[in-house]
């Protein structure tokens, strides 16, 4: 544990078989699971439509519902709730049923870690093959698009975020997810009105705490790599070579342009987390409509649309790691000198 502190600070590049580069790793992703379970209790607040809902205690029993890819949750209405739905409030914190599903997946991977990491080996077992694999091919794939300087800084966070997402989609596509819950008996069957467990991904408040957690270290990453007068140069400042009246007229077009940049840097967590919920939520719902579309043939219908939502849950992983690498590679990069200027 005591290597926490360490991590912030980026990890050397992996090579094959290095025992500190994948036990520093497994760490990051430790602590990293560990705190997105801790800090997103006050991030799953549960919206004002749920708030007079009918407690769990007063409906009847949990139970499976019958349907594989979970039925209605409301009666007589169609798919999943957009939000997620509190379950219980221990110690008057609220709990949902999406922090539920995030604390699992947060379980899983420090398991995973500490199993593959507890015991390194020359010849590597399974787990520790597979994280020496994991880490060194992320870390290479991130080399290639931001460059080795500036992996060794952020690396440790863009790895974490698409570990973290890639288990929470996938995890969220067990059976068990959105078909276990507190409901009602209908003519049709039971009806789930607050299911037990949901999709991770499938919270808003996730989605945008992860979003807005990269907006606070693109910040720390920015002003650390090219500084305060940097980041204004970058965004403002006129480019190329110019003189005369067609330099007062750059400036004013650049300096508009730089506005219009801010506004679309300020939008940057909401479209990560809208992106990210957006899909994992449609995915889930046209689970649900191909499991309730043929009556006695919920359980096969859906089937090949499991498959597409594992390549689904691998995509949206890849792009929410490679859009906030790049938009901390297009604000870190130094500008480099004119080959006019570069000796003078």
């Amino acid at each position: 544990m005591t290597g926490f502190p360490h991590i912030c600070h980026g990890l050397p590049r992996p090579a094959a078989g290095s025992r500190r580069t994948v036990r520093k790793a497994a760490r990051a992703l430790i602590l990293a699971a560990s705190m997105a379970g801790a800090a997103l209790v006050g991030s799953g607040s549960v919206p004002a439509a749920y708030a007079s809902a009918e407690p769990p205690a007063a409906q009847q029993p949990a139970t499976v519902n019958p349907s594989p890819a979970g039925g209605s949750h409301e009666s007589g209405g169609h798919g999943l709730p957009e939000s997620a739905v509190e379950i219980g409030r221990p110690f008057g914190v609220p709990v949902t049923n999406s922090m539920v599903v995030t604390w699992i997946v947060a379980v899983v991977l420090i398991v995973f870690a500490r199993a593959a990491t507890r015991k390194m080996t020359e010849v590597p077992g399974p787990a520790q093959n597979l994280m020496e694999w994991l880490i060194e091919s992320l870390y290479g794939f991130l080399e290639s698009i931001i460059g080795p300087h500036l992996v060794k800084r952020t690396f440790w966070f863009f790895a974490t975020v698409f570990i973290f997402i890639l288990a929470a989609n996938w995890i969220s596509l067990f059976p068990g997810v959105g078909t276990i819950g507190w409901g009602h008996r209908t003519d049709h069957g039971f009806s789930i009105d607050q299911p037990l467990f949901r999709g991770a991904n499938a919270d808003l408040n996730l989605t945008l705490a992860m979003s807005l957690v990269f907006f606070a270290l693109w910040i720390v990453w920015a002003v650390k790599e090219v500084g305060v007068k940097g980041i204004v140069h970058e965004l403002f400042a006129p480019k190329g070579d110019t003189t005369g009246a067609l330099r007062i007229i750059m400036v004013v077009v650049f300096f508009a342009a730089g506005c219009l940049e801010i506004v679309s840097i300020l939008f940057r967590p909401v479209s990560l987390s809208f992106r990210l919920y957006g899909n994992i939520f449609a995915g889930e719902n046209m689970l649900e409509a191909m499991s309730t579309m043929v009556p006695g043939l919920g359980w096969l219908l859906p089937i090949p649309f499991y498959f597409m939502e594992l390549l689904v849950g691998l995509v949206q992983a890849v792009v929410f790691m490679l859009l906030t690498a790049v938009f901390t590679l297009l604000i870190c990069q130094h500008e480099e000198a004119a080959p006019g200027t570069a000796h003078g």
